[in-house]
Formats: C-alpha cells, sequence, structure tokens
C-alpha cells in the first residue's frame, strides 16, 4: 500500500458499505486534493465508477475496497488519515491531511517549496497568534528570498527584530542554498517605490 495516505479498518468499512449501496460493479473510491499546496487546498472523496478514473491514478486494493489516489494529489496525501467515528447520529467519516496545503519537502525539493514549507508549518504558526503571517513573493536570481508581512506583522515595529532574527535564522538554517531574505515592503530598496 502506497505510504502516502492511511485508511482504517473502520472507514473501510463505512465506504464499503456506501459502494454497496450504489449497486455498481467494481465501483471504487477516488480521493484527490483540489487546490493543493495552498491554503485553500480541500480534500475530496468521490465515487469512482470503472473507466472514471484517471490513467495516472495510483490504484490501491485494500482488504476492502479499492482507492484510486489522484497522481498530483497524492505528495500532499502524505500521512493522510481517513477514518470513521461512529456516534449515535451514524458517524462521521473525517480526513486529516497535514500536507494537503504544503507537501513534505526534501532535499531535492525546489527551493521555493522548501522555503513555503518551513513558512507554512514552522515559522506563520507561532505568528498566527499575533495575527501575522509570511509568505514568499518571489526568489531572486541570487536565491535570495522575498517575503511579503501580513496581519498583524505589517506595518509593526518588531518586524524588523523578528524578520531579522528569528525568520532568517530559521530559513537560513534549515536552507543553506538561500542567499537571504529580504521584505517586500522594505523601504531601503526604492527601485520598486513609487516616489523617487
Amino acid at each position: 500500500m502506497s505510504e502516502s495516505i492511511q485508511i482504517t479498518d473502520s472507514a473501510q468499512d463505512y465506504l464499503a458499505e456506501l459502494l454497496e449501496k450504489q449497486g455498481v460493479e467494481g465501483i471504487a473510491v477516488r480521493i484527490f486534493i483540489t487546490q493543493p499546496g495552498t491554503p485553500y487546498a480541500e480534500t475530496c472523496l468521490a465515487y469512482c465508477r470503472p473507466g472514471e478514473e484517471e490513467p495516472n491514478d495510483t490504484r490501491l486494493d485494500l482488504d476492502k475496497i479499492t482507492v484510486y489516489l489522484d497522481r498530483n494529489s497524492e505528495p500532499f496525501l502524505e500521512e493522510a488519515v481517513v477514518d470513521f467515528n461512529a456516534d449515535r447520529m451514524g458517524g462521521q467519516l473525517t480526513i486529516k491531511a497535514p500536507n494537503a496545503k504544503m507537501p513534505k519537502v526534501n532535499a531535492d525539493s525546489p527551493l521555493e517549496d522548501r522555503v513555503n514549507y518551513i513558512l507554512y508549518s514552522e515559522i506563520n504558526p507561532g505568528l498566527a497568534a499575533h495575527g501575522g503571517e509570511i509568505r514568499l513573493v518571489q526568489l531572486t536570481e541570487e536565491n535570495v528570498a522575498v517575503l511579503a508581512f501580513g496581519g498583524g506583522c505589517q506595518g509593526c515595529a518588531a518586524v524588523d527584530l523578528t524578520l531579522k532574527d528569528g525568520v532568517e535564522r530559521t530559513l537560513l538554517e534549515r536552507i543553506p542554498e538561500l542567499g537571504g531574505i529580504r521584505d517586500v515592503t522594505d523601504h531601503s530598496d526604492t527601485s520598486q517605490a513609487y516616489y523617487r
């Protein structure tokens, strides 16, 4: 079975029951993510009749059901868990996909993906408490990460300390190839300024 996703026995039982009710021979479940790798990622589960799967889907033959994974979604389904919790109301199917918004990255991933991963997984959760968020605007040819500070970080007097200290240190420690960090609202850079 693909390492990327875990489907618990209770979820398989529940899905097998739903599939049976469809009365279609060979019907399966297809899992995909809309807008993977963005803050708007949604993990979806759909019925998949024979022939509805995409040619490059990964097929998982589990004990009770067959599952197709969308190839583009697969890196974002790493460590995902599909579970079913029975309760008085009948129960609820849950999908937890911690990497849907940002895939796990490794040393071979593009620099941009690695910067984003650290921003989303390590830096932004800490800033969220202050209503702040940092996103990567671009990587320059010199591998300088141009970052935009949003929310509570923008115009905050501590932003220089926060940026130069925490964020830059974290990113440069994790990604030695980075040439540095620049704030998109960097006032020392007048090349983009409206008033010269």
